[in-house]
């Protein structure tokens, strides 16, 4: 009998060794192989070695080689691992801005490894770590790829590209606090913001974050608008796809959204006040946007109870007036929506509850369950190796009660997880 995968805790966690030549025949009671082509019935999943080796309509019958281990998901349905384009393992929600002067890296990875953990057990097997420490989001990377830990697969940024000043350069303290909290990723004019994205590829960023409006839970006081101007966008976007590296956008503002979008960053995450404008714009360049409807469900949770700063209140409130119009403009326009949440600002492990809130602003669930499958790894590049059930992808699987294409809710009780070939023990 299979156990099910408890969504809190990390204590007593072992992993299986690495898939390495261990094969598991899996009994699907109903696949989701690709969300657009709904599901098929009864299949049978053949993995060795951490791949998907053969996908078969129907329970294959007779007997399975020595050594392989049969999983009997028969009673459930069988759907790629989810994918959650922004994330922030090594946050938690609600702490005191102050703590950024007081916890080190070394505690935020101890953070991450827990809610890596977390968040793999919800059923979501590849994360984009959407701004870190340095170091601390490629060590959970390393961590999870080698097995050293359970969690997801880590696309990862590192450090953030803002202004002077912006969403995520350091405010809030004393002059002399400020230097030595400096993170070395403020930029100002073309040259130094090509440098910096130079900087983060060589550090090991995966992907680049940058600021292009403020943003809600920074200390900074200068609104949602645009941050980078034109020129310096475009330096930062040409910069990235020179080395091969997408380049993914904190956006709150209109005109921030456009801006960004016209240069050619690949991603809008967040967008709260995407007008008609800035959509357009966002459909002609092909950018996709990444809504995080739960980070402000998680703001939501906390505003006027003291928790936040006068400065953060009243961006705060501001974002909640708008929080889901940027979808349902989305859905009406043509422009392309991929799942991501924000986990950080709210509790790590209840990602799947974004689901609900993008059908609630027009989706239909077989679009939501897609936005965090086939669509999430086309947006990241890793369409040919996640976000599919299909010989030669990574062995990327979970089972639930029920048809998530029929009732999005039943991906907040994923029952098993298989992650690159994994099962927690």
């Amino acid at each position: 009998m299979i156990r099910k995968y408890m969504l809190a805790g990390i204590a007593g966690i072992a992993l299986a060794s690495a898939a390495s030549a261990e094969t598991y025949v899996i009994k699907a009671g109903n696949l989701i192989a690709d969300p657009a082509q709904g599901a098929i019935g009864p299949a049978t999943i053949t993995v060795t070695d951490g791949k998907i080796v053969t996908v078969e309509k129907g329970h294959t019958q007779g007997d399975v080689p020595q050594g392989t281990t049969v999983i009997d998901l028969s009673g459930k349905t069988v759907l790629p691992g989810l994918i959650d384009l922004h994330v922030h393992l090594t946050s938690d929600p609600g702490g005191d801005y102050r703590t950024e002067a007081v916890d080190t890296d070394e505690w935020a990875t101890i953070i991450g490894v827990k809610n890596a953990a977390l968040t793999v057990n919800a059923g979501f097997t590849t994360v984009r770590e959407a701004g870190s420490a340095q170091n601390t989001g490629y060590a959970l990377r390393r961590g999870t790829a080698e097995g050293t830990i359970w969690g997801p697969r880590v696309v990862a940024a590192g450090p953030a590209l803002s202004i002077v000043g912006g969403h995520a350069d350091v405010t809030g303290f004393r002059p002399e606090v400020l230097v030595a909290l400096d993170g070395g990723y403020t930029c100002t004019g073309t040259v130094e913001c090509a440098e910096k994205v130079r900087k983060a590829s060589k550090m090991g960023a995966d992907v680049i974050k940058i600021t292009a409006t403020g943003g809600v839970l920074s200390q900074q006081g200068r609104g949602l608008e645009a941050h980078f101007n034109n020129d310096e966008l475009k330096s930062i976007a040409d910069t990235a796809h020179s080395l091969g590296l997408k380049v993914m956008a904190h956006a709150h503002g209109a005109r921030g959204i456009e801006a960004a979008s016209a240069a050619g960053i690949d991603t809008i995450d967040h967008a709260t006040f995407a007008d008609e404008a800035a959509l357009k714009v966002m459909k002609a360049k092909g950018t996709v946007l990444v809504p995080t409807l739960m980070a402000l469900e998680g703001v939501r949770a906390r505003i006027g109870k003291g928790i936040y700063t006068p400065t953060v209140e009243v961006k705060a409130r501001q974002a909640l007036e708008a929080a889901g119009r940027q979808v349902q403009r989305s859905k009406a326009m043509g422009v392309t929506v991929a799942f991501g949440t924000d986990a950080g600002v709210f509790e790590h492990g209840r990602n799947a509850g974004e689901f609900v809130l993008m059908v609630q602003n027009g989706l239909t669930p077989t679009e939501a369950v897609a936005s965090a499958t086939t669509i999430a790894a086309k947006t990241l590049g890793l369409d040919n190796e996640i976000g599919r059930i299909a010989p030669g992808y990574a062995a990327d699987l979970i089972a639930v009660n029920g048809n998530p294409l029929q009732d999005v809710r039943t991906l907040e009780q994923v029952e098993w997880v298989m992650a690159r070939g994994r099962l927690r023990k």
